[in-house]
C-alpha cells in the first residue's frame, strides 16, 4: 500500500494550553509545522497527532465537531513497551491535568491505562507481552 506517516488531526479549543498539556506528557513538536492554527506533535518518527484550532478544524470537514463530554468519535492507543511505560506517560498525563476514563486493566498479557486530554479526546496507553503477539 505504500503509506509512509500517519497524521491524526485533533480539534483543540486552547492550541498553547494543548501544547503544553502534551509537553508535560512528554512529546515534542514540529516547529515546521506548528503556527497559531496547529501543532505537529510528533509521537515517533512516522506517527503525528496535528492539533488544530476548532476554527482551522471545521475548514476541513462540513460535519460538526462531536462534543467529548457528551459523545466520542475516536479512542487514540498508543502502544509502549513495558508495563512501567504505561504508569509513567498515564501518570504524566493525570498530573498535568488529564482525566481518568476506565480503571487500568490487565489481562495478564496486555497491561492498559486510558485518559481524556484538555480536549476530552480520549487516550490508551498499552503494553502487550511480544510472545503474546508472536504465538497468536
Amino acid at each position: 500500500m505504500g503509506v509512509q506517516n500517519i497524521f491524526v488531526n485533533l480539534p483543540v479549543k486552547n492550541l498553547e494550553k494543548t501544547m503544553e498539556f502534551f509537553s508535560k506528557v512528554g512529546f515534542e513538536f514540529n516547529p515546521q509545522f506548528t503556527n497559531e492554527s496547529a501543532a505537529c506533535m510528533v509521537i515517533n518518527q512516522n506517527i503525528y497527532a496535528m492539533l488544530l484550532v476548532e476554527e482551522y478544524f471545521k475548514s476541513f470537514t462540513k460535519k460538526e465537531i462531536p462534543n467529548t463530554e457528551k459523545s466520542s468519535q475516536a479512542i487514540i492507543a498508543l502502544s509502549v513497551e513495558s508495563r512501567q511505560e504505561v504508569d509513567e506517560l498515564a501518570e504524566k498525563a493525570l498530573a498535568a491535568g488529564a482525566t481518568p476514563t476506565n480503571d487500568p486493566q490487565d489481562h495478564g498479557f496486555m497491561y492498559s491505562r486510558s485518559f481524556a486530554d484538555l480536549d476530552g479526546h480520549l487516550w490508551e496507553v498499552f503494553f502487550m507481552e511480544a510472545s503474546h503477539v508472536e504465538n497468536s
